[in-house]
C-alpha cells in the first residue's frame, strides 16, 4: 500500500556478547523520504543498517521492509524482496579485482537473467546517471579517486532499479564540493527515481541538506524528528552535537538560536 511505512522496526535489541548496542529501538522510515541517521561513536548507526538489510541477525524485535518481516521470510522470499534496495558501503565497497562495469552487473547477475550486451547497456545508463565519463567503465576502482568511486558504487547500488536505497557515509571522505555535488545528486536521484533513502552520516551539511528526517542514536534507541525539532531536543548529546562549535558552523544561525 502507498501509505505503508517502507521499514518499519519494533523492539529491536542487538548486543555482541554482554554489550548491548540497541533495546527496544523503534524506527518508522516513511516512503519517498530521505532519513538520516546520526550518533556518537560505538551508538551503533552502521550496526541498525546491517540489521535493517540482513547482515546481522538481532536478539529481538522485528524488522519489516515492504511490509514483509524479514525474518519470517523463506530463502526464495528473501532473495526477491533483496532486488528492491541497493546498498553503497564506505568508500564504494568495490570488487578491486573488477572493473566498474563488472562491478555493476554483479547485481543483474544474481537477480535478472539478462544477455551480456544488454546488461552492459544498462551499466553505462547507470555510469551516466551517477554523473561519470563513460570511460569510467572500464576503469579499475585503483583508477578513480575516492569521489569516483563512491559514484561508481552507488551505480552498483542503483543497479537494479531498487526502491529503497541506503548509504552508509557517503560523503565521508569527500572535501566540501565532492560532498555537496554528492548531497545534490542524491536529491536529484530520490525525485527522478521515487527512492526511499536511508543514509548513516555524520555530515552535518548533508543532514541540512537533504534529510527530510534525522533518527538520533542515543541511550540505545532513537529520537526521530526534523532537524528544527531535533535542535530543541534537551537531551544533552543532541545539544552537543547540533549546537557544539561544528553545529554552529555548519547549521549557522539556526544552532546559534537558543532552544525552547
Amino acid at each position: 500500500m502507498a501509505d505503508e511505512p517502507v521499514i518499519e522496526v519494533k523492539g529491536l535489541r542487538t548486543q555482541f556478547g554482554d554489550q548491548v548496542v540497541h533495546d527496544n529501538l523503534d524506527l518508522t522510515i516513511e516512503r519517498g523520504e530521505i532519513m538520516g541517521i546520526v550518533g556518537g561513536s560505538g551508538s551503533g548507526k552502521t550496526v541498525l543498517l546491517h540489521a535493517i538489510i540482513g547482515l546481522l541477525r538481532p536478539q529481538a524485535g522485528t524488522i519489516k521492509i515492504l511490509g514483509r518481516d524479514i525474518r519470517s521470510l523463506s530463502e526464495t522470499d528473501w532473495r526477491n524482496l533483496e532486488r528492491h534496495w541497493g546498498v553503497l558501503f564506505q568508500d564504494g565497497a568495490l570488487f578491486s579485482s573488477l572493473t566498474v562495469d563488472q562491478n555493476i552487473e554483479v547485481p543483474m547477475r544474481e537477480h535478472m537473467e539478462l544477455p551480456p550486451e544488454l546488461r552492459f547497456e544498462l551499466a553505462a545508463l547507470k555510469i551516466a546517471m551517477v554523473g561519470l565519463p563513460p570511460d569510467a567503465a572500464y576503469k579499475f576502482p585503483s583508477q578513480l579517486s575516492g569521489g569516483m568511486r563512491k559514484r561508481a558504487g552507488l551505480a552498483r547500488a542503483l543497479a537494479i532499479d531498487p526502491e529503497i536505497l541506503f548509504l552508509d557515509e557517503p560523503t565521508a571522505g569527500l572535501d566540501p564540493i565532492g560532498a555537496a555535488a554528492f548531497d545534490r545528486l542524491i536529491q536529484e536521484l530520490r525525485h527522478a527515481l521515487g527512492l526511499t533513502v536511508v543514509m548513516v552520516t555524520h555530515d552535518l551539511d548533508s543532514l541540512r541538506a537533504v534529510c527530510d528526517r534525522i533518527s538520533v542514536l542515543v541511550d540505545k534507541r532513537v529520537k526521530v524528528g526534523t532537524l528544527e525539532s531535533l535542535m530543541r531536543d534537551p537531551h544533552p548529546w543532541i545539544q552537543e552535537y547540533f549546537r557544539g562549535p561544528r553545529g554552529r558552523a555548519a547549521l549557522g544561525d539556526a544552532a546559534a538560536a537558543p532552544p525552547h
